[in-house]
């Protein structure tokens, strides 16, 4: 059985960053979802290199990916580079933080 991308983006929607009440799918901090044959590899970032919750967060993906993988190794990349930006938010993440085009 191959794993499913929609049930690798349904696992990363249950986990938000306890400061901001949007899942970091929506937050756009997911750059990259690879299916291997092998592996699993996620490219995510974040809002800022300090965020004190990183490593739980990170955690959080790995765990949450590894109860759809079916046995697949899972790897978590973080990368700073393309930095992220409001822009990679969802419509619906930037209504519910109240930052539309005016408000950003």
């Amino acid at each position: 059985m191959s794993v499913a991308r929609d049930d690798i983006i349904n696992e990363i929607k249950k986990v938000y960053d306890p400061e901001i009440p949007v899942n970091i799918w929506d937050l756009g901090l997911i750059y990259d979802i690879i299916i291997n044959k092998d592996s699993i590899v996620v490219e995510m970032t974040f809002t800022s290199p300090t965020c004190p919750m990183m490593e739980d967060i990170l955690e959080q993906v790995k765990t949450n990916i590894e109860t759809v993988s079916d046995g697949t190794p899972v790897k978590i990349n973080l990368v700073w580079e393309p930095a992220w930006d409001i822009s990679r938010m969802s419509e619906s993440a930037r209504i519910e933080l109240d930052l539309t085009e005016q408000g950003w």
